[in-house]
């Protein structure tokens, strides 16, 4: 799988309006998660390895933040005709194999992914009380073998925005497979 380094997005960027149904059988949209200090959107899949690796952190991230206030949103933009497993349907099965504790939304028509300009997965967007961007880049700076991380990226930068600091100057991009657009 080649590597795709996501494009950057303007920092304070409002967050793009969705409407798109979970796993749960809901529809959730922005004013979905109106309560949360923070919003951190992830555009993501079932079969990328980088996205799979990512998964564990994630969900270890959202088991630590969601009681500081922070919500976490999985978005599976790929088109399931190239990928079956990143069908909706596999997507509930996938929420309950790996123990997914946050919301996991499907983007059938791709449009929400091209609105947030996300381009791989995973790609990572951290949104303020306002629905400003504060963060868009890497997890961290080892997907392959996490005894190796030096760099906690997205965990500095939830704490930082808890911490009611300006956003990180140095934003790494985030990396993974190219999200499998329809033709």
């Amino acid at each position: 799988m080649a590597l795709t380094e996501s494009t950057p997005v303007k920092i304070g960027s409002p967050a793009p309006d969705f409407k798109l149904p979970a796993t749960d059988g809901s529809k959730y949209s922005l004013n979905s998660f109106k309560h949360a200090k923070g919003l951190v959107v992830i555009f993501t899949c079932n079969h990328c390895p980088y996205a799979k690796a990512s998964w564990l952190i994630l969900i270890k991230l959202a088991e630590e933040f969601k009681p500081k206030g922070i919500d976490f949103v999985a978005i599976n933009p790929n088109d399931e005709n190239l990928y079956p497993e990143d069908s909706i349907e596999i997507m509930k099965v996938k929420v309950q194999e790996w123990n997914i504790n946050l919301l996991y939304l499907r983007d059938e028509s791709q449009k929400i992914a091209k609105e947030y300009r996300a381009v791989c997965t995973p790609d990572i967007f951290v949104y303020d009380m306002g629905r400003k961007l504060y963060y868009h880049g890497r997890i961290n700076d080892n997907w392959q073998d996490s005894s190796k991380v030096t760099k906690q990226d997205l965990k500095n930068a939830l704490n930082s925005l808890l911490n009611n600091t300006p956003p990180p100057i140095t934003q790494k991009p985030s990396t993974g497979c190219s999200i499998k657009w329809k033709d």
